[in-house]
């Protein structure tokens, strides 16, 4: 059995805290989670506004089944459009692994294409718009970071803090998912230093790294670099076209198509 980054990331598509007399950060907590989804939320003002991002990762991903860490890296493109009528914001992304072996996930919001070259397939689903962004979707650290403390029960980690100063979020769904048991955020210490009045350098992109944990026991640490925000991403940049004489594989109807 081969081990593959989808096998976390895909397929999950994604300690008690301490107490805030610990941290003595009580009021900290509030001010660290609106700085982490102001700049996503749906009616978020536009000079704080994200709109679409851009940049590198490092992957980490351990299965327990098969006792087995691997390691990995690519580049990685979110595009979040203005809400529809329903309140609803479609999530376009595109993630492109470089090692330890080249695959693409891309979805333009209603597709969804896992890409792998070295088999020479592509599989397709279609993407569940009413699923986006809530504590059961898997890539919600992602979709759904406007309404995390909506979804989601947000304590300090211990420690609260990693050796640069940033902060360390615990996130436990208040729904049970059969995909996310937990996630962890680290959160920029500079994000919610500027998270008063929007200035002329805003905004500041928050999420430094996210570690989504399964009710397996299984991790995926995926840390965020060179993180460029609002370059005016084009939708066709989140389309994907198979490549000539690529198998297309359409898995069975699951509650994740």
């Amino acid at each position: 059995m081969r081990f593959r980054f989808l096998s976390l990331l895909v397929l999950l598509f994604l300690l008690p805290g301490m107490s805030a007399a610990e941290t003595g950060q009580a009021d900290n907590l509030g001010r660290v989670v609106t700085a982490l989804e102001r700049p996503f939320r749906a009616k978020a003002p536009a000079a704080e506004a994200i709109r679409d991002f851009q940049g590198t990762f490092i992957q980490e991903s351990h299965l327990v089944s098969l006792d087995r860490t691997q390691r990995g890296n690519g580049r990685l493109a979110v595009k979040l459009l203005p809400p529809d009528t329903a309140n609803r914001r479609m999530t376009l992304f595109a993630w492109h692994y470089e090692e330890p072996e080249k695959q693409a996930i891309v979805s333009n919001g209603r597709d969804l294409w896992v890409y792998l070259p070295e088999n020479r397939q592509a599989i397709y689903s279609k993407i569940d718009p009413e699923a986006q962004g809530g504590p059961g979707d898997p890539m919600s650290f992602l979709t759904g970071l406007g309404n995390l403390s909506r979804d989601f029960t947000i304590e300090w980690a211990d420690p609260a803090r990693d050796p640069a100063g940033n902060f360390v979020l615990e996130l436990t769904p208040r729904e049970s998912s059969p995909l996310i048991q937990g996630l962890r955020f680290v959160v920029a210490r500079e994000a919610v230093a500027k998270s008063g009045p929007p200035g002329p350098d805003r905004p500041v992109f928050p999420l430094l790294a996210v570690t989504v944990f399964d009710p397996s026991g299984n991790m995926t640490l995926i840390e965020f670099h060179d993180i460029q925000v609002n370059r005016g991403l084009p939708d066709a940049h989140f389309e994907f076209t198979v490549p000539a004489g690529v198998e297309i594989v359409r898995p069975a109807p699951s509650g994740l198509n």
